[in-house]
């Protein structure tokens, strides 16, 4: 009766319950550990052993990894403007057919307050050419 009360406590737990628990802690918690020592003692030998390798072939190396790069980015670019022109294009289709796509809005905003302020540059055009001629 008394452990039914304990485990229905919150916060508390049984003993027993406690000791599992860090138990299966200090257990994953040290093999991963043991398993990052391993890993990082692979690595320190292996950059040991490639050191020289890299040295001898690095006028092979370099220029073949920048060159790679230089593609790799080519080929990223020109699949981004590719994406970007056909997302323009749809835009552009969807706009013109008055399916009224995101931003049409504040696109004939822009406009009606462009063409507004063209006409009145016109205005005042046409009265600095009166105030000239009289």
């Amino acid at each position: 009766m008394a452990e039914l009360q304990q485990s229905q406590q919150p916060g508390k737990q049984p003993r027993s319950q406690q000791i599992v628990k860090a138990t299966t802690a200090v257990t994953a918690g040290g093999s991963l550990l043991v398993l990052s020592g391993l890993t990082l003692a692979a690595t320190v030998i292996l950059l040991t052993i490639a050191t020289p390798l890299l040295v001898i072939f690095s006028p092979v190396i370099v220029p073949a990894a920048m060159t790679i790069s230089l593609l790799l980015m080519g080929f990223l670019a020109s699949g981004g403007f590719g994406v970007a022109g056909i997302t323009a294009m749809s835009w552009i289709y969807g706009y013109v057919t008055g399916r009224h796509p995101p931003g049409a809005d504040q696109l004939e905003q822009a406009r009606m307050k462009l063409a507004g302020k063209a006409r009145e540059m016109k205005d005042r055009a046409e009265q600095f050419g009166h105030q000239v001629i009289f």
